[in-house]
């Protein structure tokens, strides 16, 4: 019987990562908000990369982003509809996670690990409504000059 509960413990213990993370289903994928600031903590780990960023105090859309060329993804993705429609989040938080793409998809666009201090913008999506916790999943990466794709591999 005690092999039994330490089994089932187990077991549940080793599910609880996949139950912390979420799927594409999970945002508004109707609603892109843009971010703009510097990154604060990296994980460049799998399942996915991710980063902590922190916003300025009063973020601002750039003047340029309807008119940003966007790289080409294995994956069909109207980047220009997002861009256009792309808006600043409501709610007040200085800070974001940012969760990224798998490692391997990252190296396959050549997007060197990002260090903390480093700017970064992104076009993503959050939970509907903007409940929860401050969380980003990023469709565009912005960095050093270069955009990146982040749904599939480059085209």
């Amino acid at each position: 019987m005690m092999q039994r509960r330490m089994f089932v413990a187990g077991s549940l213990s080793l599910a609880l990562p996949a139950w912390a993370h979420h799927g594409w289903s999970s945002f508004d994928q109707d609603r892109p908000l843009y971010l703009e600031g510097r990154a604060t903590k990296v994980m460049w780990r799998n399942p996915h990369g991710e980063l902590e960023l922190e916003l300025p105090e009063n973020p601002t859309l750039p003047a340029d982003l309807k008119q940003r060329p966007l790289p080409k993804q294995s994956t069909a993705v109207d980047g220009p509809a997002l861009l256009a429609k792309a808006q600043l989040p409501t709610r007040r938080d200085r800070k974001w996670l940012v969760e990224l793409a798998p490692l391997t998809r990252l190296q396959a666009w050549g997007v060197e690990e990002i260090k903390p201090g480093t700017p970064v913008a992104v076009l993503g999506f959050t939970f509907t409504g903007e409940k929860g916790d401050p969380v980003l999943r990023a469709e565009y990466l912005f960095v050093g000059g270069k955009a990146y794709g982040l749904r599939s591999s480059p085209a």
